[in-house]
């Protein structure tokens, strides 16, 4: 499971002109799901990403001191295919490592609930459907976090 998380002032997704989720201070969330993701990578990406310090102390601070749970951010997942885009070869991506919909969906409802479970607000974009992306990166503070990264050894 691959996520590409953003620090965000505010974010929205619309569907059909209509907005489907929106957040206030907090994160907006892509979340890619593969062939062999599970309930594993679901709690380790929730885990991962809500304890993970990266908004500022307080309004003075430009560090990274506190967490998503710390600081009660509003979350925004939206689920993101393409990030397992393969584009290796020739100039169109292939996608053959990104889950089909019908496991990839239960997948990103798991990951959806997941969130929740924190207390955190949590609203989503429309599975499979065409949106429409809006957001204020702050900082801007952009992390990419993959499920298979952990378990790969440590570099000195």
């Amino acid at each position: 499971m691959r996520a590409v998380v953003q620090r965000v002032r505010n974010a929205s997704v619309t569907v059909d002109g209509a907005v489907t989720g929106s957040a206030g201070t907090g994160l907006a969330i892509l979340v890619g799901v593969t062939h062999d993701d599970g309930p594993e990578e679901v709690k380790y990406l929730r885990d991962k990403i809500t304890n993970l310090r990266i908004f500022h102390g307080d309004e003075d601070d430009i560090g990274f001191e506190r967490s998503a749970l710390e600081v009660e951010a509003d979350i925004l997942l939206v689920s993101q295919f393409t990030l397992y885009a393969s584009t290796r070869k020739g100039r169109r991506p292939g996608f053959t490592e990104a889950a089909p919909g019908p496991v990839s969906e239960p997948l990103f409802e798991q990951v959806v609930a997941a969130f929740k479970e924190t207390g955190l607000r949590v609203e989503t974009g429309v599975f499979g459907a065409k949106m429409m992306v809006e957001l204020a990166n702050d900082g801007p503070a952009t992390f990419i976090l993959d499920t298979a990264d952990r378990n790969t050894p440590r570099r000195g």
